[in-house]
């Protein structure tokens, strides 16, 4: 048995919990939270389990870590915190576990990464032996494996175009959807996801290993994005209301051009009701979400991928995919060597040992 450690028990964290507790080759051994009110509660309650799992959690990172646990599921959000994630995930690294991670999206491609992400990686692993893989659902599996997967199926490939098509309102984390994304702002607030570069920054990556395992060469990456306010006001959940007149919508592209022509795009329409740009693209059925890849060639292919979780849920289902990649994949990188691995490296591998287990 793998030991193996939950850092963080948020949306990601909740599904890490569950995942490790359900892999044959995992045995679950610490969780670590920020918010004291989580301290000393069992991770089966924090995952929404039916059952203990006879594991606390702590705050007390350093005695974890000082056990030098083999596997390290990092689910602490790095969207607005970087630098605080960096840390967190290179201090794991040095410890000498092998670390899955979908925080950090500049190093879902490592090759294409920035230094200040990339070396403090190389040198933890150098100095503790660790290894770190990271990705997640989009940027992560929908705009990497699967379409690489797909496009083997065609005679002819003229272009690939990769969707994520949400209903943000399933979201819960009201910073990322307001602020991050703009939902709910006036529509002269700039959001930081649609700025010059960033879409590029955090999506690149998964056009050029996409490039690179289809052997061309890329010209260039280009953005396109487009806004729509929402025409009434209209009431979430969890997030309370957005206004009219505010942002509703958005729908954006990221572009790889080979021979002048957009061949590799991943393109988002994300919206916080199905009320706002009804003309964009929906989920089959009108659904709250789902991610599609589309071949165009001989012959054309479409494949939709939607997943429910957590009584429902849409975004639930999505954080659990991205969990169920990076879980999956602990006990081959116990047996890699030491390094720096993006999805390209590591093998989507079969549930081997899990069909028909069940979890209360």
């Amino acid at each position: 048995m793998i030991p193996t450690v939950v850092w963080g028990t948020g949306n990601v964290g909740r599904a890490a919990i569950r995942a490790v507790d359900a892999h044959p080759a995992l045995e679950l051994t610490a969780v670590i939270v920020h918010d004291p009110a989580k301290a000393g509660r069992d991770a089966g309650e924090l995952a929404g389990l039916a059952h203990r799992l006879g594991v606390a959690a702590t705050r007390d990172v350093e005695a974890v870590l000082t056990t030098r646990p083999a596997a390290v599921v990092y689910a602490a959000s790095g969207d607005i915190r970087p630098d605080d994630a960096l840390a967190d995930i290179t201090r794991a690294i040095t410890a000498g576990a092998v670390v899955v991670s979908p925080a950090l999206y500049p190093l879902y491609d490592h090759r294409s990464a920035p230094p200040e992400f990339r070396d403090p990686v190389l040198a933890a692993i150098a100095e503790g032996g660790g290894s770190l893989f990271a990705s997640g659902v989009d940027p992560g599996w929908g705009n990497d494996v699967l379409p690489l997967l797909i496009s083997g199926l065609g005679t002819t490939v003229d272009a690939i175009r990769c969707q994520e098509i949400f209903d943000y309102s399933t979201y819960d984390q009201p910073d990322s959807v307001r602020h991050l994304v703009g939902m709910g702002h006036p529509m002269d607030y700039e959001p930081m996801m649609l700025m010059p570069s960033i879409p590029t920054m955090v999506w690149g990556g998964q056009i050029r290993m996409m490039a690179r395992a289809l052997g061309v060469e890329l010209d260039e990456i280009r953005e396109t994005s487009q806004r729509r306010a929402l025409d009434t006001t209209v009431s979430t959940p969890s997030m309370g209301d957005f206004e009219a007149g505010t942002q509703g919508a958005i729908r954006f592209e990221v572009q790889g051009v080979v021979g002048g022509e957009p061949r590799i795009v991943i393109e988002h329409v994300t919206r916080i009701h199905p009320s706002c740009a009804p003309d964009w693209p929906v989920p089959p059925g009108g659904g709250a979400g789902a991610h599609r890849v589309v071949i165009e060639g001989r012959p054309r292919i479409e494949v939709t991928v939607e997943a429910t979780d957590e009584g429902e849920n849409r975004s639930a289902g999505g954080n659990a995919t991205a969990v169920g990649r990076l879980v999956g994949a602990i006990d081959w990188l116990v047996a890699a060597e030491p390094g720096l691995y993006d999805a390209l490296d590591v093998p989507l591998r079969p549930a081997v040992g899990r069909l028909g287990r069940k979890q209360p």
